[in-house]
């Protein structure tokens, strides 16, 4: 997959939010360099983090929401100059083209959701704070001393830890999950199913 750098200048011209930390989920452990929820948060929101590209449609409508829910000051002109910018593959957001058509209809759908009520999120166990200046290897170890605490996973913690992995830029394996969570690779596979495996082909496919 092409690694076009994004173009940023709009967004950031405009100073819109594209990432934010969970705001009144309180933290179990919280440190200098980062933020543990034993039970996960849904607050937070992390666009364009690291060098994936939007693939689908329904990956493209979430963006928008959530860049519209984290900017309620956006004009509906400044909204479709946004979408534009998205859209336009060349500006490294999107993997594949989009019609006109079919950027109005996603666009339609858009202006027709409940933007007082937060887009649908993944869910995370560890928040890092921004400008931590940890390396992956180390953000990956935090990650499993943090949820690799206790000898009983689920499958919530398996996922935390493959949306960890693929933040990181790494392809999500069974050995890197079970390293992480402290498990053999036999716990799990007992414990992924069907949806966390179609989840892990998809964010493999974004590396």
């Amino acid at each position: 997959m092409s690694h076009i750098e994004r173009n940023m200048k709009w967004l950031n011209e405009h100073r819109l939010i594209y990432r934010r930390l969970p705001t009144t989920d309180v933290p179990t452990i919280e440190t200098k360099q980062y933020m543990f929820f034993e039970d996960g948060t849904y607050q937070c929101y992390e666009l364009f983090r690291s060098k994936a590209k939007i693939t689908t449609f329904k990956s493209l409508k979430w963006h928008l929401l959530v860049l519209w829910y984290l900017n309620p000051q956006l004009s509906p002109d400044m909204f479709d100059d946004l979408v534009e910018i998205i859209c336009y593959k060349p500006n490294g957001f999107v993997s594949f083209n989009i019609s006109t058509a079919s950027i109005e209809r996603i666009m339609h759908e858009v202006y027709m959701s409940d933007l007082d009520k937060p887009p649908t999120n993944k869910l995370r166990k560890v928040v890092f704070k921004p400008f931590t200046g940890l390396t992956k290897e180390q953000k990956l170890s935090i990650v499993g001393s943090l949820i690799g605490v206790t000898n009983k996973i689920h499958a919530d913690d398996i996922y935390a830890c493959m949306i960890d992995i693929n933040d990181t830029g790494q392809k999500i394996t069974i050995r890197r999950i079970s390293e992480l969570l402290g498990v053999s690779n036999r716990t799990v596979h007992r414990h992924m199913c069907q949806d966390l495996k179609r989840e892990k082909e998809l964010l493999n496919q974004q590396i």
